[in-house]
């Protein structure tokens, strides 16, 4: 994969993050992308407008959901007459550190990886930037994945890279809060070539639609488990 020839187009699903999708947005190594795309998750707010504003293409998706939102994005590529040769995915919050997406491309452009994972057990986190409901729900997916799918990850970190081709293969297809779990699950049963590196998390910005609330700590943590036992 030559370097002069790299396309890398990456996908944001954004839902009420107006503080914070410009911040990703312009964080973006922009010698490094082609597209940056935003797919606003049916927001109330000014996701769009900012995301727009940052330079990003912004899709709009009416249908609620994490993965929803990425299947939009991926649709999108699909039907971009030029497709990209790796698919970063990111977080719309700004725990990520955008800038970071350099060393989560590299094990693609020099060991042949399918896809790496942004791992925030390995890298440094700000005080309170996880829950411990978040910590222990990816302590218990990652110990399943290891016991049934063979594979040793340390996160199922939103953060991570791969080659279009590989993401095509996977046929993704979870909706909700399985996404993330669904893609390394499918990886390790098509015994595609995958890694982790360390990447840095701090506090989002606003508050998490997800792990902020009990219900969507339990909806996620419920959908996470069935998803891995679904695909055994």
């Amino acid at each position: 994969m030559a370097n002069s020839k790299l396309i890398i187009d990456v996908i944001i699903p954004a839902f009420n993050e107006e503080n914070a999708v410009g911040n990703v947005v312009n964080d973006i190594p922009k010698n490094l992308v082609r597209d940056i795309i935003v797919v606003n998750n049916n927001s109330t707010d000014k996701t769009a407008t900012n995301a727009t504003n940052a330079g990003a293409i912004v899709l709009e998706e009416k249908n609620m959901g994490y993965g929803n939102a990425c299947l939009k994005g991926i649709a999108y590529l699909k039907n971009n007459t030029v497709p990209p040769n790796i698919v970063v995915f990111l977080d719309a919050d700004y725990s990520d550190y955008p800038e970071e997406m350099t060393n989560l491309i590299q094990p693609i452009l020099t060991q042949k990886m399918d896809m790496v994972i942004g791992s925030r057990a390995l890298g440094y986190k700000e005080k309170g930037a996880m829950t411990p409901q978040q910590v222990f729900g990816n302590w218990l997916a990652t110990f399943l994945l290891k016991l049934f799918y063979g594979v040793k990850y340390t996160d199922l970190g939103p953060f991570r890279a791969i080659k279009y081709e590989s993401l095509i293969a996977l046929n993704m297809k979870d909706k909700t809060y399985g996404w993330t779990v669904e893609m390394q699950l499918k990886a390790a049963k098509q015994k595609m070539a995958t890694c982790e590196v360390a990447v840095n998390y701090r506090n989002r910005i606003g508050f998490s639609k997800v792990s902020g609330t009990v219900k969507g700590t339990i909806g996620a943590g419920y959908k996470i488990i069935t998803t891995i036992f679904k695909y055994i």
